[in-house]
């Protein structure tokens, strides 16, 4: 029996045919871009074209169908490298990109309420313009602001106007590979610059530049964090429950996030369909009598998708949030006009509606999983769902909410483990108890906030919040504890990933509509993910590299051999496990290195390593070097900790080919030993301003 719609999802959701070729632009403009003449030549080419056939007698347009198919397509693909070229800050003309800003002053907005770190308050501001003696220039673009905490800082706020003399720092990567790319990250969301202000660096102007909905936005979400913080108690319990109601994190144990993370139930953190489906339900029920009344049934939808989109912007307007308020506003229409949507094509209007907007938004993480998972529930609930038929009806929903929970696996698997690099074993158990417990636990906060007026009544909500999520937290955690709860390190490549969903796709194909070419499709995009797993594992038993880290403030090197690794670093790093983490665990991944080993008789002297025909010095404190032949030959030598030296001394003693300066030494010394390599005409590296240093050995 076929579970899969009775026609084909593209006749039956023709969204689901156009959102192809725009992706299909987007992606293209993005990794091998077109000059804009050319795109803006197909655009226009094609719309003629169309508008050409239109005219002509229906008997030539039904033979022409083809050209009319390959027409949008190519409007389509030209609108996506539309849309991503003028969404490129580069290709701003007033960008902040594109002008010198060293000795001028800068005049930001702050545009979100500054947020608490350790050492500082951070914020991101919105450039208005570049001041020069008396010339004023127009300028745009986002910059992150660190604000030294002083008394200056508390009269800073949304919609405050600065003149900044500093000078901005472009936001750089730690360049470690296989860590997170935050430059990119950054770039995505328009910001390209960063800078730490101290008192005195900036001047606070009296005029402000405010738009009074995000300031309403801005103050009802603060409101809502302080009314939470009050009532409940507990910095992990508050915390997670800002985060569940409106998506404020700036107050989550990171510990705790891993927990979630660990057990497969961090979706309940994060602000997605789950939240907006109770909104809905909530005001629903809210607005059920204005159907009976005169003109509420016009009233009746307006209001509730007022609704849906005021938390949608309250709790951060973030593209999964977005998919679902587009989502459940179709919903809302459908049901007004009695009109039946089907799902598949509210997924693609909603997501071609959203990379239209923006198109940066199809690399986000929460973007993928978030459409993976809803279509996944819209292809494999009800096939799972009939596979058992339970009478009972309490067995019956726990069956249900078994199947909701493995039906949303099956698409967002593949890529969570592209992207993150483990799968949770017991996300089963997990989900079962964290996802109606959430469900009452925003309920519940929705209460308290509308208690909040009655101090009696909200400290009695507050404390059974407390305790309910005191309690959800300390499952979690316990499940997280477990040894087998998390399967790690796992890599896959991105054409392993694409033979992952071939291999999925095909396989439904075969067992929902019993095609037996699926089945053989199946097969084959599985020999082809072994194929290409063998030859990275047979690239990963040939490698060998040297790797030293840009790790702020601390020293850290890796020698990698094939499928092992040595480790030298500082003591504080070695303790830290999410620093490691953050820098050291992701390239560790990406070179499939596990197990670590003991250079063993590859120490020659203290400090002085031989790998294969490479030799390298770590000079990382007081080292005799007289114990040294002069002109020892050794190819590259590391400074780290800043030790007492200067490079003519190591040079009387080494021949050496190549300095590497890590990030554990102050910038002044950094800079000075580079001016004496350039003296002395040697190659220097500097990790903290170029990255990590990666050296294949011989």
């Amino acid at each position: 029996m076929s579970h899969l719609p009775a026609r084909p999802i593209w006749k039956e959701s023709p969204f689901v045919r156009l959102i192809i070729p725009l992706i299909a632009g987007i992606a293209y403009q993005w990794y091998w871009p077109f000059p804009i003449h050319f795109i803006w030549l197909s655009f226009t080419f094609s719309i003629v074209v169309l508008w050409v056939l239109y005219a002509q007698p229906l008997s030539r347009q039904y033979r022409a169908q083809w050209i009319y198919g390959v027409c949008i397509h190519a409007m389509l693909f030209a609108t996506g490298g539309l849309v991503l070229f003028y969404g490129d800050i580069q290709h701003q003309k007033t960008s902040i990109t594109r002008q010198k800003t060293a000795g001028k002053a800068i005049l930001v907005t702050i545009e979100e309420p500054l947020s608490e770190k350790k050492q500082s308050f951070k914020t991101i501001a919105s450039v208005q313009a570049v001041v020069f003696d008396h010339s004023i220039n127009k300028a745009s673009g986002k910059i992150i602001l660190y604000f030294q905490k002083d008394s200056a800082s508390q009269h800073l706020h949304y919609g405050k106007q600065l003149l900044l003399y500093k000078a901005l720092q472009p936001v750089k990567n730690t360049g470690n590979p296989g860590c997170f790319d935050y430059q990119r990250y950054c770039y995505f969301q328009g910001i390209s610059h960063q800078v730490y202000l101290k008192q005195g660096e900036y001047v606070l102007l009296k005029i402000e530049n405010e738009n009074l909905f995000r300031k309403f936005l801005f103050s009802t979400r603060t409101k809502i964090v302080a009314l939470l913080k009050k009532y409940i108690p507990g910095a992990k319990e508050s915390g997670l429950a800002e985060a569940m109601l409106i998506g404020y994190k700036e107050d989550l144990d990171q510990r705790l996030v891993q927990s979630y993370s660990d057990t497969g139930v961090v979706h309940i953190i994060a602000i997605s369909g789950l939240h907006l489906g109770l909104i809905y339900w909530l005001l629903t029920l809210l607005c059920k009598p204005l159907a009976q009344r005169k003109g509420g049934k016009l009233v009746q939808p307006i209001l509730i998708i007022a609704g849906l989109w005021l938390f949608s912007c309250i709790a951060g307007g973030s593209p999964s949030v977005l998919r679902s308020a587009v989502m459940f506003t179709c919903l809302v229409i459908g049901a007004h006009l009695n009109r039946r949507t089907s799902i598949y094509n509210s997924l693609a209007s909603s997501a071609f509606l959203l990379l239209c907007y923006n198109p940066f938004w199809l690399w986000d993480a929460g973007f993928q999983l978030s459409y993976a998972a809803v279509l996944s529930l819209a292809m494999f609930y009800k096939p799972i769902y009939n596979m058992v038929f339970v009478q009972n009806k309490l067995l019956d929903l726990l069956w249900k909410s078994i199947c909701v929970t493995l039906a949303a696996q099956v698409l967002t698997v593949p890529v969570s483990v592209y992207l993150f690099h483990q799968f949770p074993n017991l996300f089963l158990i997990a989900n079962l108890l964290a996802v109606p417990l959430s469900s009452l636990i925003i309920i519940g906060e929705i209460i308290l906030c509308i208690a909040g007026v009655l101090p009696i009544l909200a400290t009695g909500v507050g404390y059974l919040l407390h305790y309910t999520i005191h309690w959800l937290n300390t499952f979690i955690e316990q499940v997280g504890r477990l040894p087998f709860a998390i399967m790690g390190n796992l890599k896959i490549n991105g054409a392993q990933l694409v033979c992952l969903y071939i291999f999925i796709s095909t396989m439904a194909w075969w067992l929902l509509n019993n095609k037996r070419k699926g089945a053989l499709l199946s097969l084959m995009s599985l020999l082809g993910f072994i194929a290409f797993r063998v030859v990275d594992l047979w690239n990963t038993g040939q490698q060998k590299k040297l790797i030293v880290y840009n790790i702020p403030r601390h020293s850290a090197i890796d020698v990698m051999v094939g499928t092992k690794y040595f480790f030298k670093g500082d003591s504080l790093l070695e303790q830290d496990d999410l620093l490691q983490k953050f820098h050291l665990q992701p390239c560790r991944l990406l070179h499939r290195v596990i197990n670590p080993f003991n250079p063993g008789n590859i120490l020659v002297e203290k400090n002085f390593y031989r790998f294969g025909n490479t030799s390298f010095l770590l000079f990382n404190g007081p080292l005799d070097l007289s114990v040294f032949y002069p002109k020892t030959p050794v190819d590259i030598i590391i400074l780290s900790n800043n030790p007492p030296i200067q490079i003519t001394q190591l040079t009387g003693v080494f021949n050496c080919r190549q300095f590497v300066f890590d990030a554990s030494n102050p910038a002044w010394k950094i800079a000075k030993w580079q001016q004496e390599c350039a003296q002395l005409g040697l190659l220097a590296f500097s990790v903290a301003d170029k990255g990590a240093f990666v050296f294949n050995l011989y």
